[in-house]
């Protein structure tokens, strides 16, 4: 029974307070002393009137609401306020008539009314709702007042505050205030369910299903939400509806329907609240940020941007908007029928309202369903105390990633219904019912939508029954006011004090009344609380689908079996099918299980290998673990870590736990919470449980009643303990509960114990686990609700008394006990342990963890001794002959990278993660190993790059799969397109990897370039920096020091302060004039004039210096050319137009350039002198190649100073005084470019007639038609080229047909006495700049070839303007060439092209190197391999430097010169340089023209090899620029798209580009021929070799080893004659190079050939075929990455040359070298083409020349020769230098060979002779036959050879007579063996074995002879 109101007031405005704003005062309330049970609620009169207190100058109609005030103790008071206006004189009238009438007030006595009215309200404040009532009460009491009714008013008022009635039960209760009124009220059945009238549905018609879900989702979430509205009740209806539908949920925070303005600043508070605020303070609202505000009157939600709402998960979302709008709005379902149904009505307001909640209800089932599974008891007297286990129900309802729920479960409202509802033995209501009997029902039913419907309406019955038990009576008989006097004007008796003895003696006599009357006992029907189906069972069908395979959890049950059976090798190969099966739930849980069934008595002892695996497998279970662990898996396994052992020794034994440390499961508080409660659950059911059996021993029959074959849950104990509990003694109570905390307390040391077990690490010196979680000093968020009281103060006050104070361990061991001390408070405190045993319990903490500590040192000890089982030994690399080893293997593990052929992701077993070892050598960094995944366990892995390619190492941390730690690793890459992510061994001790990166520091960036791998080879002694080299040849030393110390005497005081290499940056001149100023004071150049001038004055160390030069691979390159030879320019013979300059002999003129120079006949020394300055770098323009057939030439220079000279582009703007020498230079540089315009035959002829008319040389009149074809094409070429870019618009102007004028432009007819009437049109010249708009007006048309007007208005006729051709085009950089102008009458012409920077190249090679080898796989669309590729732009730099060859090239064969003046003249010149020269020449598509090209173009012209590859210290932060790889790589598209021109394979492209960059050879070091003199490096070669197996240069290596083996040699070579090529060079031609993409895991990259277990691995399959007994399959897997494609799968050629090799070998014989034996196939493949009338492709060696034959015509022609006109397919570039017959004379073998019998008839004599070879070659033994039927003596190389070596025809012999023994001739041989046969064109001098068999020779010749 409740008071129906506890007080009731009056409350009036305060007419004394009026200053600012109104204010209320309470008038009188009853009664005056508070209640005991329900103190007075303070602030009333500031709810009466929420908007303020304030006079008005009209009456207003009385109001009325319920505002809600909430008191400290968190109960609810419901204060009722009806309010009404009594009018009273104006008090500011009267202030004036009184004169008090401040300055301030004047201003209102304007319009003052004589009466105002003051607001009064009457306040029930009760603790029950029960609106109407209260508005019926108020309403009788203002009636009374207004009219006047006889009842006293202080009856009314007494009566009632003395009502009492029920507050649940469903009874009603009729009462009576004594004023003739009668009312009903009715209370509800069961008051745990809210009473909600009709608001819910109000509030959804007010805001819409989506938006109120919104808000529920919100206020579940805790968020702030606010209502507005005008109305009063409808925010206190809103706010009530909002916690109705939240049932069973109690919303816990602020709660304010609604809030007076003037307590505004609440809405700021940090905590969640819902809040009502009338409309009027709307604008207040604004800045809220983080507030939901919700418009009742507009029907809108709106949600700030910085709040996030947690929905509900679909699909219960989707489901609940669905039932709602089927509440709501039923006609929607219906609303596309044809015949809807005629009545869809919504049900009623409250009908509807009870409907909308038991959709909620509905859907919290469905959240909720098997709670109660997840609550632990923990003590069950004297008060049952509940936890919820949050992570165990999340993982169960795999809702874990769920937002919401997480959400939910976490907040206040959740945990007040674990407190609430936890309790096992309680009153039961709706929900109870629904969540543990309704599950299988909901469960059902979800999916459609009517049934649900329907059990929603069963649900809403039961609601309304709820409220509405029985049928309503109309019993209610309440007076209102009569309506004259509500509205009757005039003033009204004020309100009437009421007498307070009066109405006390009421409520005293009630009260009295009260204490005598016999207390109603209400029977409270307590039950034990149902929990439902286990959540297992409901929930497992959303759990994975890969968890359930039966399978999968066989394997583990296998593989346990196995282990526990010593059965290891089984175990092993099972072990990565069990880590793979552990990704998944059923699998976990299934490990757990049966390691279970291995513990005995709490322990299970394993030798090292059990111990081994059994710890891996508890690792990857618990790797997948959340740190919540929601599948109970590491709570499963936490007793199995404390079992599992191994002895180690002298009594130690090591532990799993020890080994699992790693994971975060162990240092999350809730884990250890969960698990500590779920075991107290457990000893307190047993502790009970014992009790019972021991009470029952007697009655079994019961005992199996009560079991009924199922074990009795913890909560069904308690319930019934709960129920005997007031039927036990104080004795037995106070028994229970001290067993009960004992059972805790023991359980609390138990887990200080185990915790220490798992926080502790092995090595305490490294505490891993606490400190990387950072949980050391956070407080944890737990899903316990009860504070910390005490945990903090005593944490630290017992950590003091503890009295260990051990220094090294101290951090781990304090974080450790601070932790643990946290945890036991926290659980102590809410399991209710004493003080006294929590003291106790700190005391011990210290005391365990350092006994702890102590036992594992012992461990740590021991197990350092231990021998490492399960790893796998380490393999020895196999070295180079002088590389040696710097640190030896050091163990690691090859973590995958991003590239996933390796990880099995393509298909076949996963090669990496391997494990092995990483050696660091003097030349590379090697990784060996074996991978992890035992199926492909006996294979090798092998992944190594040199040292020097190295360009990238960062640190990197990585957890691998199979252990415990995360360890420390290194990401190492490499520019061959390797990258190593690595992780150390935990065996490897962090000093060591630091040792090993610094090591790797020195070798990759040694401080001078004779730290290098290919200087310190084979010297022993590691880390070699500094070695002086003594070499043999001495001579050559002094030679090249010779040199340089002219060199230096020679370049003067300008370099003595430089440093020794830096190369000579010439570059930094600011200006020309002082370089002027320079010259003035250091006259450099001019040092020695007579050593400069004439050579015949030259010394004679210099002249042997240049017999040297002349050696060199550029002079044997002029002279192919016809450039001039030496004797040539020494003696100065005038007919040749170019001349070998010595200028620079001595690097004097430009460093950077080589020692002999190809400049014009005409142009002196002193002249390239002074022009060089002009040049960056001092390169100024010199020839490198003339075309043989337009004698047309390529030039080379930089480009021009930035600010200097561009004297010969601009007009010359002289001063008045005279010519200055800046004017001088740039008419020399005209003079220079004259010369070698004229040079030209074209030129010369031309001019020697005085006109441009005969312009077309003979040569150019015969490829006449070609050149027309090609001419349109150059011209699309320029635009292509010039025009890469948008042109910034200072350059180009518009054509008056608006096209650009990009590319071809006019230049001025010379003007000559007739016109110029040329053979053909040729095109014009090629100008890329609008700034000769200035001639024509009308350029753009030219593009198209049109002709146009004349600049001077003259007629437009074809032969006025004929455009004509310049004789030499100069490709400059735009930038470079801005604001020159052209000068009319000169025959050169600029093509500006933009040139890509070397940091553009940089750049793009690293986004390159990370598209082919990216460093982590990942699925982003954006970083897929096509996609980066793209962004490195890689392929536009290709394209640009592809196509400006082809300009040049198109250029050159069209007879003009090109000049090639880009950047320093040694990046991007050199490439288009040699890409020209490659595709204009065949000669440089040979291995000799390819090693003379690169020779010549790099080296000697000085492409900074060591600078741009970073070669060294002084170099690092350049960073690695592969310009050269570049260029090789736009030679690998040249060979894809011409595969038949080049003799060299694709093969030698990737080992040149390997190598550049290896530093093995000295080939590519250092920067120019300059620096490789200063080092002694450029002639060595020449002298003998110091160590033969040491390659110094990467040619020599070549050479030799395509001597041994043809994988350099391109079988498809068969070039034509005179072949220029012309590739396509869009992007869509060109393909990405495999040499970035493969790689050989079996044996690491195979350029480093004697690497290669060629022979050892063809023996190893031999020795394999004869092992195995049974038919042996021939197939065998390829793997793409691993095997080596060229070996395992050869060509057909190679693998037929192997073969032959190997049959060789096996007979015996000397094999013969695969060169000649290919060469012989061809030659006899030729003959055999010969001869038969059709070309034969019989054999498979002509896919060759069969190829040519498809691809051009020509090449198959027809030859006339004696045989008879047969089809000749041209092969005949090799000259055979032996007699084969050549292709043209047939000799009589060629007629014999076509019926050619069994050798043995032909043989008529055979045997071995030596024969002396031609002049100065040695006496060789031969194979001899005499063939009588051919007549010839024929000789081979040796019996087998079925190839003969030459012929000497017997019907040349003359004579055979007896020689004598010459110089040279084989020793110990008698003289009388020697014999000579004479033949018309020589004589052969032979020698047989003895004088006998020479003698049986001479006369089988004589015979043969004597027969003819």
């Amino acid at each position: 029974m409740a008071r129906l109101a506890d007080y009731y007031l009056v409350v009036t405005y305060d007419l004394d307070k009026r200053e600012g704003e109104g204010q209320g005062r309470i008038l009188q309330r009853f009664p005056e002393k508070d209640w005991e049970d329900s103190p007075f609620p303070q602030g009333v009169e500031l709810f009466c009137q929420p908007s303020g207190w304030q006079l008005v100058p009209e009456r207003q109609p009385a109001s009325f609401f319920v505002a809600v005030l909430t008191d400290i103790n968190s109960d609810r008071h419901y204060c009722a306020c009806f309010t009404f206006w009594e009018g009273l004189d104006n008090p500011q009238l009267k202030k004036a008539e009184a004169g008090e009438v401040d300055e301030a007030d004047d201003e209102l006595t304007v319009v003052q009314p004589a009466q105002v009215f003051a607001p009064k309200s009457l306040v029930l404040v009760s603790r029950l709702d029960h609106t109407e009532v209260f508005r019926n009460c108020l309403g009788l009491i203002y009636t009374v007042h207004v009219d006047g009714l006889t009842v006293p008013m202080e009856t009314v008022v007494g009566n009632l505050l003395t009502c009492v009635i029920p507050i649940a039960g469903g009874s009603q209760r009729t009462i009576t205030l004594g004023a003739g009124d009668r009312q009903v009220i009715q209370t509800p059945i069961d008051d745990a369910l809210p009473v909600s009238g009709s608001t819910v549905a109000q509030l959804f018609r007010q805001l819409g299903i989506v938006n109120v879900l919104c808000l529920f989702c919100a206020a579940l979430t805790e968020h702030k939400i606010l209502f507005l509205s005008s109305s009063y009740q409808r925010l206190t209806d809103a706010c009530r509806g909002l916690l109705a539908i939240m049932f069973p949920l109690k919303y816990s925070f602020t709660y304010v329907p609604i809030l007076p303005g003037k307590l505004l600043e609440v809405l700021s508070t940090p905590t969640p609240f819902i809040i009502g605020v009338n409309s009027f303070f709307r604008s207040e609202t604004q800045e809220l940020l983080d507030v939901i505000i919700a418009d009742l009157d507009g029907g809108t939600v709106t949600i700030p941007e910085c709040v996030h709402i947690s929905l509900l998960p679909e699909p219960l979302l989707q489901q609940t908007q669905t039932l709602l709008s089927m509440v709501l709005d039923p006609e929607l379902e219906v609303a596309d029928h044809a015949f809807p149904p005629l009545s869809t009505q919504p049900s009623a307001l409250k009908i509807q309202d009870k409907e909308i909640r038991g959709v909620f209800l509905w859907l919290f089932a469905r959240l909720f369903q098997g709670y109660r599974w997840c609550l632990h008891i923990i003590r069950i007297h004297p008060e049952p105390v509940i936890r919820f286990h949050k992570a165990a129900f999340l993982g169960q309802r795999s809702l874990t990633e769920d937002d919401f729920l997480m959400k939910v479960l976490d907040g206040m409202a959740f945990a007040g219904f674990v407190s609430e509802r936890g309790p096992p033995y309680r009153a039961t209501d709706l929900f109870d019912d629904l969540v543990a009997n309704h599950v299988e029902r909901i469960r059902q039913e979800e999916t459609c939508p009517h049934k649900v419907m329907n059990h929603v309406k069963e649900l809403a019955e039961q609601l309304f029954k709820n409220e509405n038990p029985y049928p309503v009576v109309a019993m209610h008989k309440v007076q209102r006011p009569s309506e004259n006097s509500q509205n009757s004007a005039q003033s009204q008796t004020p309100f009437p004090m009421l007498d307070e003895v009066t109405v006390e003696l009421f409520i005293d006599h009630a009260a009295a009344k009260l204490k005598t009357a016999p207390p109603v006992v209400k029977a409270e029907l307590k039950s034990m609380v149902p929990s439902g189906p286990p959540l297992g069972d409901t929930v497992d069908r959303n759990g994975n689908v890969m968890a359930n395979s039966a399978r999968r959890l066989e394997v583990v049950r296998n593989c346990i079996t196995y282990i526990f059976e010593n059965k290891m090798l089984e175990a092993k190969k099972l072990m990565p099918a069990v880590l793979r099966a552990l990704k998944g739930r059923a699998a976990r849980v299934c490990l757990t299980q049966e390691l279970n069934q291995h513990v005995l008595q709490n322990r299970a002892v394993l030798d090292d290998q059990q111990f081994d695996y059994i710890v891996r497998m508890m690792n990857c279970t618990l790797q997948d673990c959340s740190h919540i662990d929601e599948h109970g898996i590491a709570a499963a396994l936490l007793p199995l870590v404390t079992a599992f052992c191994r002895k180690m020794g002298a009594g130690i034994t090591q532990f799993a736990y020890s080994c699992v440390q790693d994971h975060m499961v162990w240092a999350t508080m809730q884990f250890w919470e969960a698990m500590f409660y779920s075991d107290v659950q457990n000893h307190i059911r047993a502790l009970y449980l014992e009790t019972e059996e021991g009470e029952q021993q007697n009655n079994h029959e019961e005992q199996d009643a009560l079991g009924d074959g199922r074990e009795i849950s913890a909560l069904e104990l308690a319930s019934e303990q709960s129920r005997l509990w007031p039927t036990l003694s104080k004795e037995m109570q106070t028994e229970r509960v001290q067993k009960e905390e004992s059972t805790v307390f023991s359980q609390a040391i138990h887990y200080a114990n185990r915790m220490s077990y798992l926080l502790l690490p092995l090595d305490t010196s490294k505490n891993r686990l606490l400190r990387s979680t950072g949980l050391v000093d956070v407080e944890s968020v737990s899903n316990s609700y009860v504070t910390n009281s005490i945990a903090g103060s005593m944490a630290e006050s017992y950590d003091t008394e503890s009295g260990f104070e051990d220094a090294e361990s101290s951090d781990v061991a304090n974080s450790v006990v601070r932790f643990i001390n946290r945890f036991v408070d926290k659980v102590c405190n809410e399991s209710g342990v004493t003080n006294e045993h929590l003291k106790a319990l700190h005391t011990m903490i210290p005391d365990i963890v350092q006994m702890h500590i102590e036992t594992l040192d012992a461990v740590h000890r021991e197990s350092k001794r231990l021998p490492p089982i399960q790893k796998p030994k380490l393999l020895r690399p196999t070295l180079l002959p002088g590389e040696e080893l710097v640190m030896d293997g050091m163990r690691v593990h090859l973590i995958p990278d991003g590239r996933e052929e390796a990880m099995g992701l393509m298909g076949g077993p996963p090669l990496l993660p391997a494990e092995g070892a990483i050696f660091l050598t003097t030349y590379r960094l090697i990784f060996k190993g074996t991978p992890n995944d035992p199926l492909v366990g006996e294979q090798v892995v092998t992944r190594s790059f040199p040292i020097a390619s190295l360009t990238k190492e960062k640190r990197i941390s990585v957890s691998l799969p199979m252990d415990q730690f995360i360890q420390e690793g290194l990401q190492l890459r490499s520019c061959t397109f390797q990258l190593m992510k690595i992780a150390f061994d935990e065996e490897v001790a962090s000093d060591l990897a630091e040792v090993f990166r610094k090591h790797m520091h020195k070798l990759r960036y040694p401080p001078h370039v004779q730290g290098t791998f290919a200087f310190t080879v084979g010297q022993s002694g590691k880390m070699v920096v500094e070695h002086k080299t003594k070499d043999k040849n001495q001579s050559l030393k002094t030679l090249s020091k010779n040199l340089v110390k002219s060199a230096k005497r020679t370049i003067g005081r300008q370099y003595v302060t430089r440093k020794k290499y830096s190369p000579p940056t010439w570059e930094n001149r600011s200006s020309f004039q002082s370089e002027l100023d320079e010259d003035e004071i250091s006259v450099s150049e001019e040092v020695d004039q007579s050593s400069l001038t004439l050579s015949s004055t030259m010394r004679s160390s210099d002249r042997q210096t240049m017999s040297n030069v002349v050696e060199r691979a550029c002079c044997r390159d002029y002279q192919r050319l016809g450039l001039g030879t030496l004797s040539n320019s020494l003696t100065r013979s005038k007919n040749e137009p170019f001349r070998i300059s010595t200028v620079n002999r001595m690097y004097t003129v430009c460093r950077s350039y080589p020692g002999l120079l190809i400049v014009p006949q005409s142009i002196p020394d002193t002249t390239i002198q002074r022009i060089c300055r002009c040049y960056r770098q001092n390169r100024f323009p010199v020839v490198c190649w003339r075309n043989p057939r337009t004698k047309g030439v390529l030039l080379r220079s930089a480009g021009l100073h930035a600010k200097g000279v561009v004297g010969f582009f601009k007009s010359p703007n002289t001063p008045a005084s005279g010519p200055s020498q800046a004017d001088s230079i740039s008419l020399e540089q005209e003079k220079y470019l004259q010369a070698i315009i004229s040079s030209m035959p074209s030129y010369s002829e031309s001019s020697g007639r005085n006109t441009l008319s005969g312009f077309t040389s003979t040569h150019m009149s015969t490829s006449d038609s070609s050149d027309k074809l090609r001419q349109p094409k150059i011209g699309a070429l320029m635009k292509q080229v010039m025009g890469a870019k948008e042109e910034a618009p200072a350059t180009f102007s518009r054509g008056a047909h608006g096209q650009r004028a990009k590319v071809i432009s006019l230049s001025q007819p010379k003007v000559s006495g007739k016109a110029r009437n040329t053979p053909r049109g040729k095109w014009g010249s090629i100008r890329g700049s609008g700034r000769l708009s200035a001639y024509n007006p009308d350029v753009g048309t030219r593009l198209a070839g049109k002709e146009s007007p004349q600049p001077n208005g003259g007629p437009s006729e074809a032969f006025f303007l004929r455009q004509q051709k310049a004789y030499l085009y100069i490709i400059g950089d735009k930038a470079q060439l801005k604001g020159g102008k052209q000068d009319s009458f000169q025959q050169w012409e600029v093509v500006p092209i933009e040139v890509c920077d070397v940091r553009q190249v940089k750049n793009s090679f690293k986004k390159l190197m990370k598209a082919c080898v990216p460093s982590s796989s990942t699925s982003e669309p954006n970083m897929r391999f096509l996609r980066c590729l793209e962004e490195s732009e890689w392929m536009a730099l290709l394209h640009r430097v592809l196509q400006v060859s082809v300009l040049v090239v198109e250029l050159l064969d069209s007879g003009s010169s090109v000049m090639v003046s880009l950047e320093d003249g040694w990046d991007v010149t050199t490439q288009v340089v040699s890409l020209v020269q490659l595709l204009s020449d065949p000669y440089y598509r040979t291995f000799d023209g390819f090693r003379l090209l690169v020779e010549k173009e790099w080296l000697s012209f000085g492409h900074r090899f060591s600078h741009r590859g970073a070669q060294t210290l002084g170099s690092q932060n350049s960073g690695f620029t592969p310009v050269f790889l570049q260029f090789l790589d736009c030679v690998h598209q040249i060979h894809l798209q011409f595969p038949m021109e080049f003799e060299f394979s694709q093969y030698y492209l990737k080992f040149l580009a390997y190598h550049y960059v290896s530093n093995r050879f000295r080939t590519f070091l250092l920067d120019s021929d300059y620096e490789r003199i200063e080092l002694g490096v450029l002639y060595e070669e020449k002298g003998e070799r110091k160590s033969p197996q040491v390659c110094k240069s990467v040619w020599d290596y070549i050479d030799r080893l395509n001597k041994k083996t043809p994988v350099f040699y391109n079988y498809m070579f068969s070039p034509e004659d005179e072949e220029v090529l012309r590739p396509y060079t869009f992007n869509s031609n060109l393909k990405v190079w495999d040499f970035y993409m493969e790689e050989t895991l079996s044996e690491g990259p195979s350029y480093d050939w004697e690497l290669r277990g060629w022979q050892e691995r063809v023996a190893e399959e031999t020795l394999d075929k004869a092992d195995s007994g049974g038919p042996k399959s021939q197939r065998r897997i390829v793997w793409p990455c691993y095997d080596s494609l060229s070996k395992v799968v050869p060509d057909a050629i190679t693998k037929l040359l192997q073969d032959l090799q190997s049959l060789e070998a096996e007979l015996g014989q000397t094999s013969e070298k695969w060169k000649d034996t290919w060469d012989k196939m061809k030659a006899a493949q030729r003959t055999e083409c010969k001869l038969e009338s059709k070309p034969s492709f019989s054999s498979s060696l002509l896919m060759a020349s069969n190829l040519s034959h498809q691809r051009r015509s020509q090449g198959v022609y027809l030859q006339e020769s004696g045989v008879g006109s047969s089809i000749n397919l041209a092969m005949d570039h090799e000259a055979s230098a032996t007699s084969t017959p050549v292709a043209g004379r047939p000799s009589t073998s060629t007629l014999y060979s076509q019926f050619q019998s069994t050798e043995s008839e032909n043989r008529s004599f055979e045997g071995i002779l030596y024969k002396k070879g031609a002049l100065l070659k040695p006496w060789k033994p031969r194979w001899f036959v005499l063939d009588k039927t051919k007549h010839q003596l024929r000789y081979y190389e040796s019996r087998q050879d079925k190839e003969c070596k030459g012929v000497i025809e017997l019907a040349e012999v003359e004579s055979v007579i007896p020689g004598t023994p010459t110089m040279g001739a084989p020793k110990n041989i008698e003289e009388k063996a020697f014999f000579d046969l004479k033949t018309t064109k020589r004589v052969y001098n032979f020698c047989a074995k003895d004088s006998m068999s020479a003698q049986q020779w001479m006369d089988s010749v004589q015979s043969c002879l004597s027969d003819a």
